[in-house]
């Protein structure tokens, strides 16, 4: 999904990236699995609010979704 000009910008997605990492690093008191089920929940409800907010369809969602799980679990999840 790209920013409301259409292109998402590197620079901006690395910096957002690298300052999710630096915060998930503090969460050591929690189990892996308990970390990405909170991501999951919060990432559902940010992709929702961005359909409601009509910043992006639901088909880019599906596309967004696809790849996701793509990059997760790749071909060997076929």
């Amino acid at each position: 999904m790209a920013d409301r000009t259409g292109v998402p910008a590197a620079a901006t997605i690395e910096q957002c990236v690298d300052e999710i990492d630096d915060f998930i690093e503090t969460l050591v008191r929690y189990p892996e699995s308990v970390i990405a089920m909170a991501l999951r929940v919060h990432l559902g409800a940010l992709l929702r609010a961005m359909v409601d907010d009509q910043l992006c369809s639901r088909a880019e969602v599906r596309e967004f979704v696809a790849a996701l799980e793509q990059e997760a679990i790749g071909a060997a999840g076929q």
